[in-house]
């Protein structure tokens, strides 16, 4: 019964203290950062980053569509010259880009 006493005090003494302000539920929902409407390669690559937006021009001219590398094997990649950590990332986030668990974020314009 004690405790049911402590809930109801603590209860009575924050409804108080909060009825002429405003409750500060503001401070934990925050901004997310906007994804990118069209994916194509280059958007695909440099959402990735860690180096990989350096074969853009190849995979562009190689492989061409955005469907066509999302379904591109590890051995078509090794051919087109892509170096084993690149190309681990690569399948790892086209992966993750299929099944809805990441899109690659747009970027910000700093003014």
């Amino acid at each position: 019964m004690a405790w049911m006493r402590t809930i109801l005090n603590t209860m009575a003494i924050s409804s108080q203290t909060q009825k002429n302000s405003t409750p500060n539920y503001y401070r934990f929902f925050s901004k997310s950062t906007p994804y990118v409407a069209k994916v194509g390669i280059p958007e695909f690559l440099t959402g990735i980053g860690k180096g990989v937006e350096t074969h853009v021009a190849k995979l562009d001219s190689e492989i061409g569509d955005f469907q066509k590398l999302l379904v591109t094997r590890t051995l078509k990649l090794k051919k087109l010259g892509i170096p084993c950590k690149h190309r681990k990332l690569i399948l790892k986030y086209t992966h993750k880009y299929r099944l809805g668990l990441w899109k690659p974020r747009a970027e910000l314009v700093k003014s």
